[in-house]
């Protein structure tokens, strides 16, 4: 398994670590087979989407910030956090993504998002890649 280390510098922010995992899968040097992204904390996911327009990152996060708003007289967590543990699980905490020919297969603008919800925080990401047999 592979590691890496994401720094995010707001509470809710997508960062995009499509080119880190890439250089993992290079180092690999598996030309084919599947790339497993997990990220092993609570309070932020992991999502496929638009690399290329900016706004639908910022679109995505006023969405769910509509869905779960950050304060609500429901939430019953007492460290106050209980919106960036529901909008990880909506977003997920791994995905997988095909290699062929030594790269992560994509479709059109599509990348590879860390998901933060209860930053700044520094957020571990784990790769692991299996060889097609």
């Amino acid at each position: 398994m592979n590691e890496f280390s994401v720094r995010t510098a707001q509470r809710s922010q997508f960062v995009e670590i499509t080119a880190e995992v890439q250089r993992i899968v290079t180092a690999s040097r598996i030309q084919q087979g599947l790339c497993h992204v997990y990220v092993p904390h609570t309070t932020a996911g992991i999502t496929i989407n638009e690399n290329a327009d900016p706004d639908v990152v910022h679109d995505m996060m006023a969405a769910l910030d509509k869905i779960v708003p950050w304060e609500s007289r429901d939430y019953r967590h007492g460290e106050g956090n209980s919106a960036a543990h529901i909008k990880a699980s909506m977003m997920g905490s791994s995905v997988r993504v095909f290699v062929a020919q030594g790269k992560l297969q994509f479709g059109t603008w599509q990348g590879i998002f860390l998901c933060e919800f209860d930053g700044p925080r520094t957020r571990k990401v784990w790769v692991e890649i299996v060889p097609r047999e």
